[in-house]
This record gives C-alpha cells, sequence and structure tokens, in this order.
C-alpha cells in the first residue's frame, strides 16, 4: 500500500486545487480573489520544493489534503523561520487529516533545521485555530483590519511554535533535497500517517 502522506508532485496540482479553488471564491481563509491557474499552481508547487516540503495526504486514492511551509519572509535573518499552510477536502473535514499533515510537516522542518513555525489565519476561522492549538501553537498577536475581501475587513491571527530550542550560532537548514528520502523524512511522514481517522 502506497503511503498515506507523501511529497506532493506536480501531478497533484489539479486535485489540490479543486480543494482550494471554493476556498478561494466562498470564504476569507484565503486572500486571494481568484483562484489561480493550473499552471501557476503548478509553479508554486515547483517553487516551494526547492527548499521545504509540500505534502499530500492521499486517502480513497485521492487528496484528501495539503500542507507545505515557505519562508515567513525574504530577508536572510528569518531562514530558521517557516510559514505553514494547510488545507483539506470538506468531505475529509474531522478525519485527522490537517492534524496528520500538521505533525508530518512540522517534523520535517524539525529535521531540516528550521527553528521557528508561524501560521497566520484569517478570521473567523475557529477550525484553523483549534487545529494549532492542538498542535501545539500559541497565539502572539493579531493583525487588526489587515485584508479586504467579500465586502469586509479581515483580522488575521499570528500562531507561533518552537521547533526546537534556539542556539546561538544555528546550523543553516538542509535543503530538501538533501533531507528528503532519510530515514528522518520517513519518521515524520509515519508519525504523521498515524494520527489518521478512518
Amino acid at each position: 500500500m502506497d503511503a498515506p502522506i507523501r511529497l506532493a508532485t506536480e501531478a497533484d496540482a489539479a486535485r489540490m486545487l479543486e480543494i482550494y479553488a471554493p476556498i478561494v471564491r466562498e470564504t476569507v481563509i484565503s486572500f486571494e480573489e481568484e483562484p489561480p491557474s493550473l499552471e501557476e499552481f503548478r509553479g508554486r508547487i515547483r517553487a516551494v520544493l526547492e527548499r521545504m516540503p509540500w505534502l499530500v495526504c492521499v486517502k480513497d486514492d485521492a487528496v484528501a489534503g495539503y500542507a507545505y511551509a515557505t519562508p515567513f519572509r525574504a530577508r536572510a535573518g528569518y531562514r530558521w523561520t517557516a510559514e505553514l499552510t494547510v488545507y483539506v477536502a470538506s468531505s475529509h473535514h474531522r478525519r485527522g487529516v490537517g492534524r496528520a499533515l500538521y505533525a508530518a510537516l512540522l517534523g520535517c522542518l524539525a529535521a531540516q533545521g528550521y527553528r521557528t513555525a508561524v501560521a497566520i489565519i484569517a478570521l473567523p476561522n475557529p477550525a484553523s485555530i483549534e487545529l494549532h492549538r492542538s498542535m501545539g501553537f500559541h497565539r502572539t498577536g493579531v493583525l487588526e483590519n489587515i485584508g479586504y475581501k467579500h465586502d469586509k475587513w479581515i483580522d488575521d491571527d499570528v500562531w507561533q511554535l518552537d521547533l526546537q530550542p534556539k542556539r546561538a550560532a544555528p546550523l543553516e537548514p538542509v535543503p530538501l533535497g538533501e533531507f528528503f528520502g532519510t530515514p528522518e523524512w520517513e519518521q515524520a511522514l509515519e508519525r504523521g500517517a498515524a494520527l489518521l481517522r478512518s
């Protein structure tokens, strides 16, 4: 049997876009106003995979959800901090998919040498807040009226998790290409997959 959590590929883009497009159109969870094209979405996957993990969870032979990390900010001093994103198909809500993906992603990032994970949650989103709280994140503040969509101003909640203790002189994060396929990679995916519910 194939592993339920694995590295995303461009071949997964269409199914992931099926999950993401309604979120863009119908909610304030994403500040995009129009879903990206399939080719643009493939480009996003390529860009992320140059350095960081983009994971998919496959259940019943379909992508049930996905999660990925991007650099928190571009300047060099932020390079030990990752910003996380997770989306789950509505048909797989409350089945542990988001939690499993996050557990795997956080394990990968910690093993790569990242120190801090950040999540920005557009409000209201009680399900996302509960997910982040359950994964050990703590709320560090709110960005008030930071975005405008669907004829209203939206606040962003900022959540943070220390992936490992801070060191005075941290080692550089290991690029995904050097980390992929290692025992630590496999262990992180297995720990995440163990949280899936049927």
